[in-house]
């Protein structure tokens, strides 16, 4: 009993040991955009963000995960790596992907938060007119639906990047 004991804690352990390394699971603790396209469905977001003029400004990690505390900024990666690798796994993300509430307010914030001084204006005059939840005044839409195509593009299918068409319209 004793040996078998041992040899199903060996065994749990190299299981786990071969996930984490086949995985990649390390990798997701670096904020490195290439760590984005270790699931196939993300390559058509990188490859138009590499196209954008976000690419020498901010990596995914500066606009899809909090900025307030490491702490706040592991949660959510945790979080979002788990809905992402059960979407992956079942196939439920379907053509295109959409993002939950949680992430679009993290990414409205991250966005005001680098263009603080661009937004100032809209922010003074946005407290006239929208309301104030949480302590945050909500401007009433999010900025990507005016700047539709930063830092992605404006294509959102997953089988196509933006730069693809550029020769088919010439």
């Amino acid at each position: 009993m004793k040996y078998l004991a041992i040899f199903l804690v060996v065994a749990v352990v190299a299981v786990f040991a071969n996930l984490v390394h086949e995985s990649k699971m390390l990798s997701y603790l670096s904020s490195d955009p290439k760590v984005c396209i270790t699931c196939h469905t993300m390559n058509t977001h990188y490859d138009t963000w590499q196209h954008s003029s976000h690419r020498n400004r901010a990596t995914c990690v500066d606009c899809h995960l909090p900025r307030d505390s490491f702490v706040n900024k592991m949660l959510a990666k945790a979080r979002d790596g788990y809905h992402h690798s059960l979407a992956m796994t079942l196939k439920t993300y379907g053509p295109n992907l959409r993002i939950s509430n949680d992430a679009a307010r993290r990414i409205q914030d991250n966005c005001i938060s680098c263009h603080r001084e661009t937004v100032s204006q809209m922010l003074t005059n946005s407290a006239l007119y929208d309301k104030v939840e949480d302590g945050r005044v909500q401007m009433g839409r999010p900025c990507w639906q005016c700047h539709r195509d930063v830092p992605h593009g404006t294509m959102r299918n997953l089988m196509a990047t933006q730069n693809n068409f550029i020769n088919k319209v010439l």
